[in-house]
């Protein structure tokens, strides 16, 4: 399995490269279990989902609370064809067979009222995508269904689901949704955009 993201972190200030250098600590934990490949368009993260998402999470609250609007753009991937296997994506995510769909969800909920609280609101949206899999709508509206009891859900929207909420549940919700819908081997994507700190209101 390949798993990984393109990401991007935009603050809007000024001293917006302050604010992106020192968000990139947040990165040190994970360092020897990522590998991150950085120019001048995005940064790539490879590795399993449960440090990714970790990752991800980690770097964009930390320039959240700065106090700047940042927002975090990501195309997350996992099984894609085109890309080979490679060791340090190793994830228990993916053991056994597909399981039925709601135990699947039942599993994604519980993982989420486990997460961390980050005492950093944002809001996000996502699109899924389960690629090479007739019955794709299926595992969509399954992941649908999952955000709805989430408690990240904030509403629906033509192409996306649109999420809110502390940073912990939040990525831990977008792990759950990327690893639980979908068959293991399969190759599965979201579009994801993050945002805190917007001065548009709630």
């Amino acid at each position: 399995m390949f798993s990984g993201a393109q990401i991007s972190l935009y603050p809007m200030a000024d001293d917006f490269v302050d604010v992106i250098m020192s968000a990139l600590g947040a990165l040190d934990p994970y360092r020897d279990q990522l590998r991150i490949e950085t120019d001048d368009v995005s940064t790539l993260l490879v590795g399993p989902p449960e440090v990714l998402f970790r990752a991800m999470r980690d770097l964009f609250s930390a320039a959240a609370r700065t106090g700047t609007h940042c927002v975090f753009s990501a195309t997350i991937s996992r099984g894609c064809p085109g890309e080979s296997d490679d060791a340090i994506c190793t994830s228990s995510h993916f053991d056994g067979p597909l399981a039925p769909l709601a135990e699947r969800q039942e599993s994604a909920l519980s993982a989420v009222r486990k997460a961390p609280d980050m005492d950093v609101f944002a809001v996000g949206q996502l699109s899924l995508y389960v690629l090479g899999q007739g019955n794709h709508m299926d595992e969509i509206y399954g992941c649908i269904d999952f955000l709805k009891q989430s408690g990240t859900f904030d509403k629906s929207k033509h192409f996306a689901t649109k999420l809110k909420g502390d940073t912990g549940a939040l990525f831990a919700t977008l792990e759950q949704a990327f690893c639980h819908f979908g068959p293991p081997e399969g190759h599965v994507t979201i579009d994801l955009t993050v945002s805190a700190n917007s001065p548009s209101a709630r």
